[in-house]
């Protein structure tokens, strides 16, 4: 799961996770029983504070929600601005799985300008990732639109990864962000009818690169089941995203976000 990403959605993959279960029993080569590490979890509630919609001066705060499990010492590490993921190839270091995220809605009224509404946009897809390193991982992600923007949307990303095992974890990595004509059109195009109620020259944008920045992660434990979770991200909006006449008037190339929280974690043999 991620934490900067938030729906009822993600009870599809959460739900399953929380029902009891009996212990996993494995079988060895000898005809002896070998049980299962139990598992532990991890849950994490805060608040975040984002831009309203791609390219917006005005921000919303939003919840930051988190979950994870793992029989493992540790929790995998998952990086702040992940959209929603689910490995179900994995070899080595290598994992590719689907993706699923949800782009809210953009109002005229936030806008502050008579412009066309972009509807709540569910955007699902899929990932790839690969640990050149124990320590170091490249990710890229690619999602369709579904509804909303209809467009393409991606990330491509390294992180560094700094941690004690579940003690504490920091993170720290570049970002670049591709969209298509479609999803540039949506939110920074304007089109004859927005031209003549703003009084803003037609802009008609090509996809490419989107926006280039960077995404930072804090999660530290307090004690055995307490701890916090936090994150600081910056993009960049460049090439036709940040040539928009609607972005350079009305909005912001430079788009901050960030959440705070509070994690709980039990289960283990602990």
């Amino acid at each position: 799961m991620t934490m900067t990403r938030t729906t009822a959605l993600a009870a599809a993959f959460i739900l399953p996770l929380l029902l009891p279960s009996a212990p996993a029993v494995a079988q060895d080569d000898g005809g002896a029983q070998e049980t299962k590490a139990p598992r532990r979890y991890r849950v994490g509630i805060g608040a975040q504070a984002v831009p309203s919609f791609p390219g917006s001066d005005d921000y919303s705060i939003r919840p930051m929600i988190d979950f994870s499990y793992t029989r493992e010492d540790q929790f995998e590490f998952e990086a702040p601005d992940e959209a929603i993921g689910l490995g179900l190839i994995k070899t080595g270091t290598f994992e590719v799985g689907p993706s699923l995220n949800i782009e809210g809605k953009r109002k005229p009224s936030k806008v502050g300008a008579p412009v066309d509404k972009v509807k709540t946009t569910v955007e699902a897809g899929a990932f790839a990732q690969l640990y050149v390193a124990p320590n170091f991982r490249l990710r890229v992600e690619g999602r369709k639109g579904l509804g909303g923007h209809d467009g393409w949307v991606g990330n491509a990303g390294a992180d560094f990864v700094l941690r004690d095992a579940d003690r504490y974890l920091f993170s720290i990595g570049p970002r670049v962000t591709f969209s298509d004509a479609k999803y540039n059109q949506a939110y920074f195009g304007v089109n004859p009818r927005e031209s003549a109620a703003t009084g803003l020259p037609l802009y008609d944008p090509d996809g490419g690169v989107q926006a280039v920045g960077g995404t930072a992660g804090l999660l530290f434990q307090l004690g055995r089941n307490w701890g916090i979770m936090s994150y600081a991200k910056y993009d960049r909006l460049i090439e036709d995203a940040g040539k928009s006449p609607l972005v350079r008037t009305y909005g912001k190339r430079d788009q901050f976000s960030g959440g705070l929280g509070l994690t709980y974690t039990w289960g283990g043999s602990r």
